[in-house]
């Protein structure tokens, strides 16, 4: 038992002495403050310097970073690692019915090195400023044209300062003779849209295109189906994240995140709204007819309303059976004017009228069941029917729900390849956010998946492996998180100290044995020398009554034998003296029958 508190004991001492040191140490960072303000002696410097020095963690291992280079054929790539915008044009535009204040595409576009990078010299495209209309473009190497080779776009996103509302997707603007990247504005013509968004707490990863109707002309925009995967983590983790689409030939899709599929589909079956219009549609000249029944149920016309049914009683009625409780104070009102309340010094009765006292509850009525005129309670009348309708009955002119007939559709139409779309020729960002600094990096347009890879490894991979690299590690988090909260410390200690003490209390607790001491004060035999006088004397004891048991088996079956000898010897003389017992009562008998020896009769 002893034990048991001691134990206890040090795990509350350890829990108090961690969160101390904590505060001391606080405490001595302010007094190093205080001392380097106050200008002490150099020799205390260096050695304050000698200890930060010695106890600063190492530092975390770098990784070199090194500008992607395509590995195969690319349509569009860029790393932005120059360190300038060329190739890439900024809009000049004005939004259409929006005022000439915020009209403008100004917001500011830079390239630059993330805030907070683990890879230096590596840089990207930064949309600097918030609440601004932003839009750049870029041409591609050479247009896209949709026939056999599938489609890949990739780009990498930071939401540096996290994002409050706000889009960060990419816009694959249609290959036509208008297409001018200086007017780029959002009403320009794309073919396809894909990235995140985010409003509220709404997230969004879009994948749309535009379809073109192949009889009228007109483009209609197709939404994918939103995917099942939780998107909120990339736009709260401010880290970097690599999104990718790819679009295939057979008209399948995948979208990815950081190389993992979050959603998939194909064109045909999982976009909204679907690209193939139905065959048939309902007529819109189609009328009800005046006499189509849709009520299932009717009123029982022949149902009559019952004599004694009132349908005037009500439906509540007072509780001719209460009684007013004793003590009921009539007269007093339950509340009374505030005789503590005075007349403000500034109330103007011309303008404000007469001034009145605030009611307060009647002090009276505290101790009262009750005050001003008493009323019987209400109850529910037994009587109460309500208003009497007639059972409802099954109708026998039932016709179901109408619904107009259906036609041929005149605009339908039936588009197997909608992978098929308008060329794209160029590339653009049309963004508006209320969070600056949105970083994006590494862009690629491509066929070959394999080189879309390598892109990804060079690039966002070494992000990955710096972040990596720089996050320290459970026992570094651990700690870190402690010094922002000291009562950790004390969860840490219990953590680690709990499964000990569990341990050598289940195994080492038991009954206290004496000293050595003990026993040589008192010249008692110690517990080992007790053990073994023990065994000794149980040996002995089982190997005694193991001899006397052979020996009562050995008596016993002696006994027998000499109890049968004596059996057979016994039955012999008994033969023996039966057969001399016979003549001797013959002769006994024969002499008693001698008149000689018979007794005189007395008279």
């Amino acid at each position: 038992m002893e034990l048991k508190w001691l134990l206890c004991v040090t795990l509350l001492a350890l829990g108090i002495l961690a969160v101390q040191a904590h505060d001391m140490d606080e405490d001595n960072d302010a007094d190093d403050v205080v001392d380097i303000e106050d200008d002490l002696d150099d020799g205390i410097e260096e050695v304050e310097e000698s200890k930060s020095e010695t106890s600063s963690p190492p530092p975390a291992p770098k990784v070199a970073y090194r500008a992607p280079v395509p590995t195969g054929e690319v349509y569009f790539a860029e790393s932005f690692d120059k360190g300038t915008l060329d190739g890439w044009i900024l809009s000049r535009a004005k939004k259409d019915d929006t005022d000439d204040e915020i009209a403008k595409y100004d917001g500011k576009w830079e390239v630059q090195e993330m805030k907070e990078t683990k890879l230096p010299g590596d840089k990207g495209l930064v949309m600097v400023t918030r609440a601004k209309h932003h839009a750049i473009s870029s041409k591609l190497y050479k247009p896209f044209v949709f026939d056999t080779k599938p489609l890949i776009i990739q780009y990498e996103v930071n939401f540096q300062n996290g994002i409050e509302c706000g889009g960060a997707y990419v816009k694959l603007l249609s290959k036509t003779p208008e297409l001018n990247l200086d007017q780029f504005h959002d009403k320009t013509p794309y073919t396809i849209m894909f990235g995140p968004d985010k409003c509220g707490e709404d997230y969004k990863l879009h994948f749309i295109f535009r379809h073109k109707n192949p009889k009228t002309g007109k483009y209609e925009e197709k939404h994918a189906k939103r995917p099942d995967a939780d998107l909120k983590t990339y736009f709260t983790d401010k880290k970097t994240h690599l999104y990718t689409l790819v679009l295939n030939p057979d008209n399948s899709f995948e979208i990815l995140v950081d190389q993992t599929v979050v959603n998939s589909g194909n064109l045909l079956n999982d976009m909204s709204p679907p690209v193939n219009p139905p065959r048939e549609i309902e007529d819109p000249n189609d009328q009800k007819p005046e006499d189509w029944d849709e009520r299932p149920k009717i009123p029982d016309p022949d149902a009559v309303k019952p004599d004694d049914w009132d349908e005037d009683a009500p439906a509540k009625i007072a509780d001719e059976n209460a009684v007013k409780p004793e003590g009921w104070l009539d007269d007093e009102p339950e509340y009374v004017a505030d005789p503590d309340a005075e007349k403000p010094e500034d109330w103007d009765e011309d303008m404000d009228g007469e001034w009145e006292a605030p009611q307060i509850a009647n002090p009276k009525c505290e101790t009262a069941p009750g005050c001003g005129t008493w009323q019987r309670p209400m109850i529910d009348n037994p009587n109460y029917k309500g208003k009497w309708k007639p059972p409802m009955i099954d109708n026998v002119n039932y016709q179901g729900i109408w619904k107009p007939r259906k036609i041929p559709n005149p605009d339908f139409f039936e588009d197997l390849e909608p992978f098929k779309m308008t060329p794209v020729s160029a590339v653009g960002l049309e963004l508006w956010s209320m969070t600056s600094d949105i970083f994006f990096d590494n862009f690629i347009i491509c066929s070959d998946r394999a080189v879309a890879d390598d892109w990804a490894s060079d690039g966002w991979g070494l992000k990955k492996a710096a972040d990596g690299a720089a996050e320290p590690g459970v026992v570094g988090q651990m700690m870190a998180a402690a010094e922002e909260r000291p009562w950790l410390w004390v969860v840490y200690i219990l953590t680690v100290a709990l499964p000990v003490f569990l341990v050598v209390l289940f195994c080492c607790s038991g009954k206290k044995q004496p000293s050595a001491a003990e026993y040589k004060k008192t010249d008692a035999p110690q517990p080992d020398e007790v053990d073994e006088e023990k065994e000794e004397e149980k040996d002995k004891a089982e190997k005694e009554e193991e001899e006397e048991e052979e020996d009562a088996n050995e008596e016993k079956l002696e006994k027998q034998k000499n109890d049968a000898d004596l059996g057979s010897a016994s039955q012999e003389e008994e033969e023996e003296e039966e057969e001399d017992r016979k003549p001797a009562s013959e002769e006994e008998e024969t002499v008693n029958r001698s008149p000689r020896n018979r007794k005189p009769r007395k008279d």
